[in-house]
């Protein structure tokens, strides 16, 4: 697993995170839009962004007019390579699993 998945993970382990993430999906975001949609005060929520920047899946802009008002949206490159991990491991176990299917459905004719 690479490290960018990892970081990933990390962050959407907690709760709080995963609903600013929820709440982004729909839109891009003002802070203070996301502390009430998340029911956190500012400073804990500046808390989980912060975690969820460095970990590459938001980025923060501020609008021409107010340089103060930070705006948050999704960035998709994280999400598409955890999408593709999960794929791959999906896959792994299909392929386990037919594996062993053909195992078990191989071994009474091995028994005769």
């Amino acid at each position: 697993m690479s490290a960018a998945i990892d970081l990933t993970l990390a962050a959407l382990a907690e709760p709080s995170r995963r609903k600013v993430v929820e709440a982004l999906r729909e839109r891009p975001r003002a802070a203070g839009e996301l502390a009430k949609i998340v029911g956190l005060s500012p400073p804990a929520l500046s808390r989980h962004l912060k975690t969820l920047r460095e970990a590459g899946l938001i980025q923060e802009s501020h609008p021409v007019f107010d340089a103060r008002v930070r705006i948050y949206a999704l960035r998709a490159e994280p999400m598409q390579q955890l999408s593709s991990w999960l794929e791959q491991t999906e896959q792994m176990w299909v392929d386990q699993l037919v594996m062993f299917k053909a195992h078990v459905e191989a071994e009474p004719e091995a028994l005769k």
